[in-house]
């Protein structure tokens, strides 16, 4: 990376919630986000869960959200590289946005030097104490045997069931209900474990959907990303020091 060039984090864009309009202007905002960041950007972490709901077809591909990956595509043409983590709303994206849109997909955890930086990235969803209901669902949804079943549906029928399990997400249907707690932010708990025996000066997720940066006990930092419908936060790695932005305040 030349020290004019950047790296961008984002994460839960939730696009589908909480109906088509609404879906279709935020849509809208992140592309002029892309736009902006393109300018000088060397790579983006799109951190997971862009989409509500995500199942890939051998022949479909979902309808709608054309503008998104349209300019992902048109980004990749340019030589940014993008990253792009299964969530947890959208980990049934397979092989369409690496061949189609030029994407590295990352399915679980990732970690880089940069700079003398050390980073630790990963959704979120799954880590550290607590959760074990969902942890248990995320090794079924995951499951080969589960992907290939759900795919026997007709696609009219399985995306009618995730579309009406996607307007009951807590997301589509709360306010601002992200309250932090040190003691059950399981993510911060999951980091200062993680640093006892590995040093990380950034560890960076989503999922949580509410932007947090505190430092870590070996000195690091913990950030989240937050999410895109209240809050339109992103993070931007200088090269040097690593900062929470806030887009279209």
């Amino acid at each position: 990376m030349t020290t004019e060039k950047k790296i961008y984090f984002a994460s839960d864009f939730h696009l589908g919630i909480p109906n088509y309009e609404q879906s279709l202007a935020r849509e809208k905002k992140i592309v002029r986000w892309l736009d902006l960041v393109s300018a000088d950007a060397d790579q983006i972490y799109l951190m997971g869960d862009l989409f509500d709901f995500w199942y890939e077809y051998k022949k479909v591909v979902p309808q709608g959200y054309v503008r998104i990956q349209g300019k992902i595509a048109e980004l990749c043409d340019k030589g940014i590289e993008i990253f792009y983590f299964k969530g947890n709303h959208d980990m049934w994206v397979f092989k369409y946005f690496q061949k189609e849109l030029g994407v590295h997909l990352v399915s679980d955890a990732m970690e880089f030097e940069r700079n003398g930086k050390k980073f630790f990235l990963h959704h979120g969803d799954g880590l550290g104490p607590g959760d074990h209901s969902y942890k248990l669902l995320k090794k079924i949804f995951r499951n080969p045997l589960c992907i290939w079943l759900f795919g026997l549906l007709p696609n009219r029928i399985g995306l009618g069931i995730a579309h009406y399990f996607s307007s009951k997400s807590r997301l589509a249907n709360a306010a601002l209900d992200e309250v932090y707690d040190e003691k059950s932010e399981w993510l911060l708990h999951f980091c200062n474990e993680r640093v006892k025996t590995t040093h990380y000066d950034y560890m960076i997720f989503g999922h949580r959907h509410l932007p947090l940066d505190i430092k870590l006990d070996n000195g690091g930092r913990y950030l989240n990303l937050g999410e895109w419908l209240h809050h339109c936060t992103y993070a931007v790695f200088d090269g040097d020091t690593l900062s929470l932005e806030k887009f279209e305040g």
